[in-house]
């Protein structure tokens, strides 16, 4: 067995629903992947333990696959749908399944990670029968997710990654997200002005934290509380043993432990219109 914690940031929901991708990811590639978060009250330091059996270090076996990988979206039979305008191949669907009900226009074709490692699916942003799609980055003038997807990626791979470095620091220019981190996304109205508008102005993301909470928000969700306000919880290592994916994916969106002793700690999240109401949040 592999175990190695990645420093987190519990106030940080793009953080947090990374560290869910990151043990998604690890349990596609290797199997049998488990995590948790473990803290110190009255400290802000906090990391999320991460495990998979044999001797292959989780983190950097993931990492090693977004190094490699590719996107590609995915678009049902007949549809007609593509993102290859935005430079992204577009793969028909095999069957006339599909994880959601068809889109009508190619920003939500679901993204595709591929590699000679693995397959990951990000998709979360067209499930709205069964969860809250959590479209942070709705208003970005038909920008597919496929193609932050891969906007992310790029960036990823353009950097040289360190498993034991603190993996969600990692910084680089980015136009467009996801809109997972708050240390890269504004509210105009608040900030005065729109960085937009000035070209000397650019804005640094963080794209591992982007293109991983994708990943964890394909499995789970917060929740929703009402139309701009959500809550997700975070389950504590349990006297040493992690947990399999599911008990981390229930308790994002649960208000209490899932067990009478499961360390848990609650966190809301407020998101707002940064322009035109209804627009990206």
């Amino acid at each position: 067995m592999s175990k190695v914690s990645i420093p987190v940031d519990l106030t940080n929901p793009g953080q947090v629903f990374a560290c869910l991708g990151f043990v998604e990811i690890a349990d596609i590639l290797l199997g049998a992947a488990s995590g948790g978060f473990d803290w110190e009250l009255g400290s802000d330091d906090a990391n999320f333990w991460l495990s998979t059996p044999g001797n292959d270090n989780p983190a950097e076996h993931v990492l090693c696959f977004l190094r490699k990988a590719a996107v590609r979206s995915v678009a049902p039979i007949g549809s007609g749908l593509s993102t290859e305008r935005w430079h992204v191949e577009t793969d028909i669907g095999k069957s006339r399944e599909f994880p959601f009900r068809a889109p009508s226009k190619p920003a939500t074709l679901p993204a595709r990670l591929e590699s000679d490692m693995g397959t990951v699916t990000i998709a979360y942003w067209g499930d709205s029968t069964r969860c809250d799609n959590v479209k942070f980055w709705a208003g970005a003038g038909g920008y597919p997710g496929a193609a932050l997807a891969q906007d992310a990626l790029r960036l990823i791979q353009g950097k040289t990654l360190d498993a034991t470095e603190k993996l969600f620091d990692l910084a680089a220019e980015q136009g467009s997200s996801f809109r997972f981190d708050w240390r890269r996304d504004y509210v105009p109205l608040d900030a005065g002005f729109s960085p937009n508008n000035h070209q000397d102005v650019t804005m640094q993301g963080y794209p591992i934290v982007e293109i991983m909470a994708a990943v964890g928000l394909s499995y789970a969700r917060p929740k929703r509380h009402q139309k701009l306000l959500y809550s997700y919880g975070v389950a504590g290592i349990r006297n040493g043993q992690l947990y399999d994916p599911i008990f981390l994916r229930a308790s994002l969106g649960a208000s209490k432990p899932l067990f009478p002793d499961m360390p848990f700690r609650l966190f809301g999240m407020s998101l707002n219109w940064p322009g035109q109401e209804g627009q990206a949040r």
